[in-house]
């Protein structure tokens, strides 16, 4: 056993969904969903599990701390059409964002974009959504967020990696 790490049984990217707290010690690759990443960025670590500021932390202390960049698209239009307010303007916001350490970003490519288009199951149109989960598939990285329509979909369809924040 790797030290540090825990005996608990560290789930497997690809399986369903699996909640912070279950797995403390998780040590392995995350994507934020763009609320997650807008709360830690801004400090607001109230609104998710207590075990999930850790496990971010660890993420990105071994380089496994993802962010796509649908959700830089989804942080400006939220923000211009003023659902979403931040410390700072929308566009100095994502600048410091995109600098922000131990973060890494996952490019939109084409496999992601056509993967959203073609996900099994009910789920709703939000694109952004779609792209996160497609990205989450492909890159073997489950998907850590609080969106209950985005867990729902993840626990009905085998294949879709989410990692349960929610407090």
């Amino acid at each position: 056993m790797t030290p540090g790490r825990s005996r608990t049984p560290i789930p497997s990217p690809k399986s369903v969904v699996w909640r912070a707290t279950e797995w403390p010690d998780y040590v392995g690759p995350l994507l934020l969903d763009t609320h997650m990443w807008v709360w830690l960025l801004e400090g607001d670590t109230s609104r998710m599990a207590p075990t999930a500021p850790g496990l971010m932390q660890r993420a990105a202390t071994n380089g496994l701390l993802f962010v796509s960049d649908i959700s830089f698209w989804e942080v400006a239009l939220k923000a211009s059409k003023g659902k979403l307010t931040l410390s700072v303007g929308a566009a100095i916001w994502l600048s410091r964002a995109e600098r922000a350490p131990g973060i890494s970003y996952f490019a939109l490519d084409r496999t992601i974009l056509i993967q959203s288009t073609q996900l099994a199951g009910a789920l709703h149109a939000d694109p952004a959504d779609r792209m996160l989960i497609a990205t989450a598939q492909l890159r073997s990285a489950p998907l850590m967020t609080a969106d209950d329509a985005i867990i729902a979909y993840a626990a009905s369809e085998p294949g879709v990696p989410v990692c349960d924040s929610r407090p």
